[in-house]
């Protein structure tokens, strides 16, 4: 049977991981996967998640199963946390889950378990996992236009498209800090997208991993609590990763909005079904953590406080970026570098020149073009600076060295 199995194509960002450890140069800056680091490079566990942890520590409760939901003490903070009021929540369910991806996956599911054969529509760049993890739960996937020449979201081109997305599709949107190209619709265009869901009849679908990173916590989540206040269905996917920093714990959660109580009442079951066949019940560490910093008012304003910082930060980083392109005679580059939000940035640079960043100057994005800001230590933004600068400099072709 193995002798028959084809090669797989290899995950690029953990191949280029790969790549990255195995490069000798000291120099080297690795900017490849979304994870937070602070000025000294680390990524650091929040003191928030680290009071939570000794609590849980102290009270040496069971490991026994926590059911197909998961922790309900979790779900019901996410609930709170996303929607904000009490007239969204009680229009809502949540099924913890194996991180966003695994949420992205059970949210999938249940659209073709309602659905077979419906079409979604992803933005075009998209989140690399967004199509394997639609299609391998077999929808049907669209593109839909995101940025114009300048880098920045195009509202005429991005509302076209979605003109043709008919009642019973799917589209799904991207939060806030767009994931790869960290440039957000306006909150204009969000509403216009909102009443294009309303008069077409499609879902959206929203993919909620960097709330807190973008304008700040309320802020980020304003548009994806004015969908859920003016549609009467919204799917939403959201991850602790970023904002909790736990990343190997994979806490995340599926929220489903309804128009009512009565509208949702086999829908936790049917999320419950296809955990029970992907990987029956959530780990409850990471979600235990949550819960107990959430359920408490002071832990809570402890970890509010540590996102601001790691916001602020993110912002500081890409601030000195451009204002160091720029220096270096860049300036309509870093005028569309500075328009971006969140943890990622999308450089103007081809793969063939990302590639050569790489293999010259040691500087390791995806090929896409996407780099990740709040991997880069503070003092080595002017190193960054340069191997962009090279990059953009470098003759059509010269790749590699």
């Amino acid at each position: 049977m193995l002798e028959l199995l084809p090669a797989p194509p290899a995950d690029p960002l953990w191949d280029l991981t790969a790549e990255y450890a195995a490069d000798p140069r000291p120099e080297r800056l690795n900017l490849v996967l979304g994870v937070y680091r602070d000025h000294t490079g680390v990524t650091p566990v929040m003191a928030a998640v680290k009071e939570a942890e000794i609590r849980l520590a102290e009270r040496s409760g069971s490991k026994e199963y926590l059911g197909l939901s998961g922790n309900t003490a979790f779900n019901r903070a996410m609930l709170t946390t996303v929607l904000g009021t009490e007239a969204l929540t009680a229009r809502a369910t949540a099924v913890q889950t194996v991180a966003g991806t695994g949420a992205l996956r059970l949210l999938a599911d249940l659209v073709r378990q309602t659905r077979p054969g419906t079409t979604v529509w992803i933005s075009d760049p998209a989140y690399v996992n967004h199509r394997p993890i639609l299609e391998g739960a077999g929808l049907t996937v669209r593109p839909y236009r995101w940025l114009d020449p300048a880098g920045r979201p195009d509202g005429a081109d991005l509302l076209e498209d979605l003109r043709e997305a008919g009642p019973g599709d799917v589209v799904l949107l991207q939060g806030c800090c767009h994931n790869p190209t960290g440039a957000d619709p306006s909150f204009t265009l969000w509403e216009e997208l909102a009443g294009l869901a309303e008069a077409n009849g499609w879902i959206p679908f929203v993919d909620l991993a960097y709330h807190g990173l973008g304008d700040g916590l309320d802020a980020d989540l304003r548009p994806t609590r004015m969908l859920a206040e003016r549609l009467p269905e919204v799917l939403i996917a959201v991850s602790c990763s970023k904002n909790f920093g736990l990343y190997s714990d994979r806490t995340g959660c599926a929220v489903v909005v309804g128009s009512s109580a009565r509208a949702l009442r086999h829908v936790e079951t049917a999320l419950q079904n296809a955990a029970r066949t992907l990987y029956s019940m959530p780990p409850d560490h990471g979600a235990a953590v949550v819960a107990t910093v959430l359920e408490d008012e002071r832990l809570k304003a402890v970890w509010l406080a540590e996102l601001e910082v790691m916001r602020r930060r993110v912002t500081a980083n890409r601030t000195d970026l451009v204002a160091h392109l720029a220096a270096l005679g860049h300036e309509e580059e870093a005028a569309a570098l500075a328009r971006q939000k969140g943890m990622f940035s999308m450089l103007p640079l081809t793969p063939e020149r990302m590639r050569g960043m790489r293999h010259r100057s040691g500087v390791y994005g995806t090929t896409s073009g996407r780099i990740n800001i709040a991997g880069v230590p503070a003092h080595r933004i002017p190193f960054l600076a340069r191997g962009i600068a090279d990059a953009l400099r470098a003759p059509s072709g010269a790749g590699t060295v």
